[in-house]
Formats: C-alpha cells, sequence, structure tokens
C-alpha cells in the first residue's frame, strides 16, 4: 500500500504551518502532536475513572446475617456483651450502652433505598403513623436522593451503613473513615441533615460481637459515631414468609426493642406485609414506635454545615455520571456483542454461498475480456519495491498490458529503478509531488486503454491476476473490480495478525458486500476501472484520505456495479513495526470517516446513489466503523467481570466470543484456500491487536473532533516480500 507525502490543499491551517521556518515547524507540529494524544490519553483515564467509581459504588454484598464471622470475643468488654445494643465511644474512649425504655420499638431497615421497596414501607408507617430509622448505604442514596429526601421529610431517622456495604473489620483504618465521611456527605446532599448513627455492614447483637467486631465498633466511636445494632432480628433477608418475619420481631415481654429487617437487597414484599400485620398488632399491646435517636434522648438528623452538603452534591453527581457511562458500555458491550454474532450468521449464509457461487463449473462473467489494459502505478519514494512491483505487472499473462509509472516527485531513484528495467510495455512519467489522488488521475488521463488497473508500487502481482481482475468487464454494467489482496511479509507477528486481518476482514466481508452490491473500498493495492465509470463519478478527489473509499463511493452513485474478483490476487507489503501500522490505520480510519461524511447525503438521493446510501453506508457504519470502534469492549468488561462480576460466566462470555471469531476465521481461510497455521496467534490478535486498532480510531475521532488535518505520511518500506509465491521477485 503506497502511502504518499501530499502538499496541504490552499485551504488547509497547515499550510501556514509549511510556511514556517523549519524549527518553529516542527515546534508547532509536535505541540499539535501532544495536544492530540493528551486528549485522547485523557479521554482514555477519565473512562478507567469513570469505570472504576462504578466498580466501588456498585459493589455488590450479601445480606447482614450471611457472612461469616469469628468466634473469639475476648477482647469485647463484658458491659458491651451484657450491655444495650447502642454503643457510645465517642466522650473520648468512654464506654457507654443504651437500651430501648420498655414497650418501645425501634424499627430499622438496612440496606437501602430501594426505589421499588422502599416507598411501600414508607407507605406502611405513614399509615400506621410509625416512626423508624434507616441504615443507609452511601451509593444508593447517591442514586436516589429523592427517596431519602422523603425518608428525613415523613418524620423518618437516617443512620450511615457505610458508602458501599463491606466488611468494615476487613478494611484499613483511611478506607473506613471514607465509607463513612461519604456516606454523611451523601445524606447531607439529599436531606442537608447528617448522622451520628451508624451501623456495621453484617453486624447483628452485643452479645454477639467478636474481637474484630470490637475493632470496628472503637473505629467508628473514633469518628464520632454511636454504633447501632439490634435485638431482634427479622430475618426476612431469608424470605421465610410473613407469618415467620411478624414472629420473629414480636417481643415476649414488655422490653424495648431494636428490630433488624431491610428494604433493600432483594425482594421485599414479605416484610411489607409482615409491617401491615406487625405495627397495628404491636401499637394494641401498648407499644409506641419511634426513632433510634428520640429513643435514647438523642438529636435526630442534625443539619449539615454547607461545605457538606457541597461536597454531597460533587459525590453524587460522579456516581451519577459513573452510573450513566457504565450503562452506556454495557449497552455498547451488546451492541458490540450482536453486531459480531449479526456479522457472523450473515457472513456464514452469504459468504460460503458467494465463494461456491463462484467457484461453480457454470459460473462465468461472460465471453472473455481480452481488450488491452493500462496499469497505473503510482509511486513516491518507492526505490526498494518499485522494480518488483513493475516486473510482475509487465510480464502479466493478459495481452497488451501497459505499464504507466507515475513518479509522483519522489526523492530517491524511483523512477530510475522503474527505467532500469528495460521492459518494452513500462513508461515512466514524472510530476510534481501533488499526493496519490492527483498522481492516479495523471496516470488516468495519460493511460491509452479504456480499461484501467491500479496498483500500488509495493505491490507484486500473480501473472494471471490482471487477466481474472478485468473478467467481470464482460458485464457492461460493472464499472470496478476489487481484487485479493493478501500480505507479503508474515513472517513477524505483526505481519501474521495482519495477515489474519486481510483474509477475515477484507477479503471475507469483500464476498459479503459484492452479494449485497455495496463493495465500499477497492483496494489501492489491486483494482480496476472503466474509464467512463471514472469519468462519471469525477475522478479521484483530494477531499479524503481515504481515496480509495472515496472513488467506490462515487462509482457506486454514478449507478455502476462494483464487484470482486477473488482469484485475481496480489501481494503487499504490510507496515512491518507497531508505529508505522499506526500511522496507515490511522490515516485509514480518518479517511474512511471523511468518506462517509462526504456522501452522506447518499442515504436521502433516489435511485443508485440511493440505494447505495441507505445500504452500503449502513454497512460501512456498522461493520468498518462501529463494530471495530466497539469490539474492544468484549474485552475491557471482561476484564471488568473477572475482577467485580461472576468470573465463570464471564470467562464463558468471552470464550464465546472467541469461538465465534475462530469460526469466522477458518471459513475466511477455508474460502481464501490458505493454510491455518497462522490462526494459533489469532486469540493473541484479539487481546492485543484489537486494543490498538481501538485506539486508533479513538485517535482518529479526536482528530477529527479537534480538527486536525493529517497529511500523507512516509511509511518506512523493506522491499520484503517473501510470503508471495511470485516468481522473478
Amino acid at each position: 500500500m503506497t502511502v504518499y507525502r501530499s502538499a496541504p490543499p490552499p485551504h488547509d491551517p497547515a499550510e501556514s504551518t509549511a510556511r514556517l521556518p523549519p524549527i518553529k515547524r516542527r515546534r508547532r507540529l509536535r505541540r499539535r502532536r501532544v495536544m492530540t494524544g493528551a486528549l485522547a490519553l485523557t479521554v482514555l483515564l477519565l473512562l478507567a475513572t469513570v469505570i472504576l467509581v462504578s466498580v466501588y459504588t456498585d459493589a455488590g454484598f450479601s445480606p447482614d446475617g450471611t457472612s461469616p464471622a469469628s468466634t473469639s470475643n475476648r477482647k469485647v468488654p463484658a458491659s458491651v456483651r451484657d450491655g444495650g445494643p447502642v454503643i457510645d465511644l465517642t466522650g473520648g474512649g468512654k464506654l457507654q450502652t443504651y437500651g430501648m425504655p420498655a414497650r418501645t420499638i425501634a424499627l430499622t431497615f438496612d440496606d437501602g433505598p430501594d426505589p421499588r421497596w422502599t416507598p411501600k414501607i414508607l407507605d406502611i408507617l405513614a399509615k400506621h403513623h410509625a416512626p423508624a430509622t434507616f441504615f443507609v448505604v452511601g451509593s444508593q442514596v447517591a442514586r436516589h436522593p429523592g427517596i431519602t429526601e422523603r425518608i428525613a421529610r415523613e418524620g423518618h431517622e437516617l443512620g450511615g451503613h457505610t458508602f458501599t456495604h463491606p466488611d468494615l473489620a476487613e478494611l484499613p483504618e483511611w478506607r473506613r473513615e471514607m465509607e463513612n465521611s461519604q456516606t454523611q456527605l451523601a445524606i447531607a446532599h439529599a436531606t442537608g441533615g447528617a448522622t451520628r448513627l451508624m451501623r456495621p455492614p453484617y453486624s447483628s447483637f452485643a452479645d454477639a460481637l467478636t474481637d474484630k467486631d470490637w475493632q470496628t465498633v472503637q473505629a467508628v466511636g473514633a469518628q464520632g459515631y454511636l454504633t447501632v445494632l439490634d435485638t431482634m432480628d427479622s430475618e426476612d433477608w431469608k424470605r421465610p414468609g410473613t407469618d415467620a418475619i411478624v414472629r420473629n420481631v414480636t417481643p415476649e415481654g414488655d422490653d424495648g426493642q431494636i428490630v433488624l429487617l431491610h428494604d433493600a437487597g432483594g425482594d421485599r414484599s414479605q416484610t411489607v406485609a409482615a409491617l401491615d400485620r406487625l405495627i397495628p398488632q404491636l401499637q394494641k399491646r401498648g407499644y409506641k414506635f419511634s426513632t433510634v435517636s428520640a429513643a435514647i434522648g438523642g438529636q435526630v438528623n442534625p443539619a449539615a454545615g454547607d461545605d457538606a452538603v457541597w461536597r454531597g452534591r460533587a459525590l453524587v453527581w460522579t456516581v451519577g455520571v459513573a452510573d450513566v457511562v457504565l450503562a452506556v458500555l454495557w449497552a455498547l458491550l451488546i451492541t458490540a456483542g450482536g453486531l459480531i454474532v449479526i456479522r457472523t450468521l450473515i457472513l456464514f449464509a452469504f459468504a460460503w454461498r458467494h465463494s461456491r457461487h463462484r467457484r461453480g463449473p457454470d459460473w462465468s462473467w461472460g465471453l472473455p475480456v481480452t481488450s488491452p489494459v493500462t496499469i497505473v502505478v503510482p509511486a513516491y519514494n518507492e526505490e526498494k519495491t518499485i522494480g518488483p512491483a513493475v516486473r510482475s505487472l509487465a510480464l502479466s499473462a493478459h495481452p497488451g498490458v501497459e505499464v504507466l509509472v507515475v513518479d509522483d516527485g519522489s526523492t530517491d531513484d524511483t523512477a530510475a529503478a522503474a527505467r532500469q528495467l528495460g521492459l518494452g510495455n513500462v513508461r515512466v512519467v514524472r510530476i510534481p509531488n501533488g499526493g496519490k489522488a492527483n498522481a492516479l488521475n495523471a496516470g488516468v488521463a495519460l493511460s491509452r486503454h479504456d480499461l484501467i488497473v491500479m496498483v500500488d508500487a509495493d505491490t507484486v502481482v500473480e501473472p494471471d491476476a490482471v487477466h481474472r481482475l478485468v473478467q467481470p468487464f464482460a458485464d457492461p454494467a460493472v464499472g470496478a473490480v476489487a481484487g485479493n489482496v493478501k500480505v507479503g511479509n508474515r513472517r513477524g507477528l505483526i505481519g501474521k495478525w495482519q495477515h489474519i486481518e486481510y483474509v477475515i476482514g477484507f477479503n471475507l466481508d469483500r464476498r459479503l458486500y459484492d452479494t449485497f452490491g455495496c463493495i465500499p473500498t477497492i483496494p489501492g493495492a489491486l483494482g480496476a476501472f472503466r474509464r467512463a465509470a471514472l469519468t462519471d463519478s469525477g475522478g479521484l478527489s483530494t477531499d479524503t484520505l481515504a481515496e480509495d473509499t472515496d472513488l467506490t463511493i462515487a462509482i457506486h452513485r454514478a449507478g455502476w456495479r462494483v464487484v470482486y474478483e477473488e482469484s485475481a490476487k496480489a501481494w503487499t507489503e504490510a507496515p512491518a513495526t507497531a508505529r508505522q501500522l499506526w500511522r496507515q490505520r490511522y490515516r485509514w480510519s480518518y479517511g474512511t470517516m471523511q468518506a462517509m461524511w462526504k456522501h452522506r447525503a447518499a442515504v436521502r438521493d433516489r435511485g443508485p446513489s440511493g440505494r447505495f446510501g441507505r445500504r452500503g453506508l449502513l454497512f460501512i457504519a456498522l461493520f468498518s466503523v462501529l463494530l471495530p470502534l466497539l469490539a474492544p469492549l468484549v474485552d475491557l468488561m471482561a476484564v471488568y467481570g473477572l475482577l467485580f462480576l461472576d468470573r465463570e460466566v464471564t470467562a464463558i462470555g468471552w470464550l464465546t466470543m472467541l469461538v465465534v471469531q475462530v469460526l469466522t476465521a477458518v471459513l475466511a481461510f477455508r474460502l481464501d484456500r490458505e493454510p491455518l497455521r497462522p490462526l494459533w496467534s489469532l486469540p493473541l490478535q484479539q487481546i492485543v491487536y484489537r486494543q490498538v486498532m481501538y485506539l486508533v480510531l479513538l485517535h482518529s475521532a479526536v482528530a477529527a473532533v479537534t480538527g486536525r488535518r493529517l497529511k500523507w505520511q512516509t511509511i518506512h518500506r523493506t522491499g520484503d516480500l517473501s510470503s508471495a509465491p511470485v516468481p522473478g521477485r
């Protein structure tokens, strides 16, 4: 694939840069590259931060009663084990415990607020005029501030239950502080109030405290909180039935109780039904209901400071943004998975049929095409590759081949290398440097024949490739033909990955596009055109960097058929280093986006242009832009799942996608009659190569958004076509 450096168009802002002295020009271009790279890096860092916030705030947890605890309690004071459920260590280490007054019930609800069950519980409490205390999870408060505000507005008390419901005994001190302080901020934002109450997750009765639990109680007290345990556990997290819940929390005597219930963490319909029975029953027995603080003579949710309200607002906003972004990522992941499955099914259904149809004994394009052909070879600084390329073209089996080498202002000996071949059917012309599209247009204008083949200067063709390539022109409706381009340097890992990509992503897809009549790109390495089709489409344009895609779309819109001839094979030198690969794919992806935008009006056209616009542009958008952009999410979310979700399910999902890719690869290699040996590197390609392509697309999108114009870059060529079985290289 020949890559050029072209002079910027007159309106290009880079033109002013070109007029600067060399040192200043390099500095300005370096600053632009740094700015674009920094913006792309910022986007990635923000995305990573958002995911980490979502991981932190969306951590799953089990109900309080299900966490196993140690049994050692030698460090727990006897006054705590035998004391009340409210433990106060806020007075400089002085220990006090409190219990509920006689015939006083403090209903407490953990793990909320929940958008479904908390409002139902509030309705029951309002119905029976029973205040309660809600020990809320801060991340849930951040997600449902309106429900939290209703809890406070209707006279109930709010207590902290940490921000993400971890086992505080297993956390370092800084994390304990963060869990509780962030919960305070979320409450402050939602209600304007604060709380002095805290219930550690996975706690229960005072006499069940272990040594680790006691350390947590001490740490919580040092932070200024009262630790609130319970005296009666409804065990509603087991969902034992309404009768069992009512039975579990019905006092036998007249002692006051702190009752543990849940308003989140699953189906709480039994809890709602039990409350509707329990509260009136206890009221008839003379019990009154109270919040915890009111029962022990404390202040219920004192006002929070303005700074806490503002910091809480920032925290809630961050959680909200993280939730939205993660939801979008999951939606995009589902979209990517759906596109992969749809693409695979379509490929298997149509590409296989396309190949069998073309290889059938009765298949023919029509009468043999023997018309003379001009082969245009644009070249810029291709001294190392021009010789083998031109020799393979000049010795083509097709009769009447003229090879026209257009030297686009090379600064090396490209033109001399072509002339030194001494081949009679080779012409060499030199023009001022103007870019690849300009060189090709010049070659078309100087061509002597109506059938024109375009081949890059780093590409060699099989002896019968040109003859096979022009056979579709037996059909007068065909205006352009795409050849089958293969990677000629496959010895390195990068070469193998590109070989796999060419066979799967280019040639297999091209069969699919051919079936639907919407091939989006005639590859610059090997393509054939009628002169009339080039004229009708306006020739090659300098408007975009993907001049081959731009031209192909224009030919479609002009009403010509574009087809694929798989038997016409050419071998090209792919980039051999990661840096060169990045630069090439950056240009390709950026140019494809430009071409799509340039021809966007086709979706509203009638006739051939409209048919291609509504079909071809959709295929390009879905399978050439959107799918490559989204495919890395399969790996990204797989890592997320392995770290934070069900590992077995995540592994099965990722391996399923890999199996789909392997099956697609095997189909593509079989259809192209390629050996399967390179596919051993496919899993690694999916993990590494796909991420690079994602970054390239992201970089291109950022460059497009920032308005940066990309110029043609010179790619270093080695002349390595060792995998190409072409004699006379």
